[in-house]
C-alpha cells in the first residue's frame, strides 16, 4: 500500500519538562500546546513523604534535576521547564534562579521553572497585588506569600486547602470556592492558582468571567513561559496571559455559554 500521500510526520520542536513523582496532570499541559511542539516529561525518583516543605526541598535538589534533564537530552528539547511550584518557590527568588542555572549546565539548553514563570507571568500582566489559592498545607503556602512578597508584589488575599496527598483529585467546584474566598472587591489585580498537580484548565476562563480580573494558574504559567521561550504561544480560550500577548485585560469579559458552567458552581 503506497502511503505516500500521507507526507509527514510533521516536523516537531521539543520542550523537555521535569516533575515531581506524584505529578498526574500530563493531560492537563498538553491542552496547552500547539500542534507543532511536543512535551517529552519525566518525573523525579519516588520518596516516601507527603507534600510539603520537606518534599519541596526533595524534589528540587539539583543533583536530582540534573539526572532528570540530562535524561531528556537524549530527545534533543529547545528547553526545558521544571514543573513544580513549591519546588521551585522553597528556596526563594536565589534558590529558584541557581535551579534554573543546575538545569541548564546539565543540559545546555534553556531552563524555567513555574515559579520563576509566575513572575514573569506577573510582570507581562504588570500585576502588582495577586490574590492566591493554594492546595497546601499553611506552612507551604506561607511560603508562597514570602516568595511574592519578595518579588515585590504583595499579597492581596489567600486561601489554602491544607492537602498533603492526592491533589491531583481535586474538584474544580472547590477551586472555584477557593477563589471566591481568596478575592475581595477591589484588593487584587489578578488571582494565581498554586500547585502544577491542581486542575485548572478549564476553571480559568470560568473565573476569569466570574471575577473580572485575570486568573493564573501554575501549569499555564509553565506552558506559556517555555513556549514562549520557542517564539510561539500557548493554546487556551478565554485565558488574559494568553490571549493578550501585551499583557493588557480584555475591554469585556466574556459571558460563558451555560453548559460550559456544569460542574464547577
Amino acid at each position: 500500500m503506497d502511503v505516500s500521500f500521507l507526507g509527514g510526520p510533521r516536523p516537531q520542536r521539543g520542550v523537555g519538562v521535569v516533575a515531581p513523582f506524584d505529578f498526574a496532570l500530563d493531560r492537563e499541559l498538553w491542552r496547552w500546546v500547539p500542534d507543532d511542539v511536543s512535551l517529552h516529561l519525566t518525573r523525579t525518583p519516588f520518596v516516601p513523604v507527603e507534600v510539603g516543605l520537606d518534599l519541596a526541598r526533595l524534589v528540587s535538589e539539583h543533583e536530582t534535576l540534573g539526572e532528570a534533564v540530562r535524561a531528556l537530552t537524549a530527545v534533543a528539547p529547545e528547553v526545558i521547564a521544571y514543573a513544580c511550584t513549591s519546588g521551585s518557590f522553597v528556596g526563594g527568588i536565589a534558590g529558584e534562579r541557581a535551579m534554573c542555572e543546575a538545569m541548564t549546565r546539565s543540559g545546555t539548553v534553556p531552563a524555567l521553572t513555574t515559579s520563576g514563570a509566575l513572575l514573569d507571568a506577573l510582570t507581562e500582566l504588570g500585576v502588582r497585588r495577586l490574590a492566591l489559592v493554594t492546595p497546601y498545607t499553611v506552612s507551604v503556602t506561607r511560603v508562597l506569600e514570602e516568595y511574592v512578597a519578595e518579588a515585590g508584589v504583595q499579597v492581596a488575599g489567600c486561601a489554602f486547602m491544607g492537602l498533603t496527598r492526592h491533589i491531583w483529585r481535586v474538584p474544580y467546584r472547590d477551586v472555584v470556592a477557593m477563589a471566591r474566598r481568596a478575592i475581595r472587591p477591589g484588593a487584587a489585580d489578578a488571582l494565581f492558582i498554586s500547585c502544577t498537580n491542581l486542575p485548572t484548565y478549564d476553571v480559568i476562563p470560568q473565573l476569569e468571567a466570574e471575577l473580572r480580573l485575570p486568573v493564573l494558574s501554575a501549569n499555564q504559567v509553565t506552558m506559556w513561559a517555555a513556549l514562549r521561550r520557542l517564539g510561539t504561544r500557548a493554546v487556551g480560550p478565554y485565558q488574559t496571559l494568553i490571549r493578550h500577548p501585551d499583557g493588557s485585560a480584555p475591554r469585556e469579559w466574556p459571558v460563558l455559554p451555560e453548559e460550559q458552567q456544569e460542574g464547577w458552581t
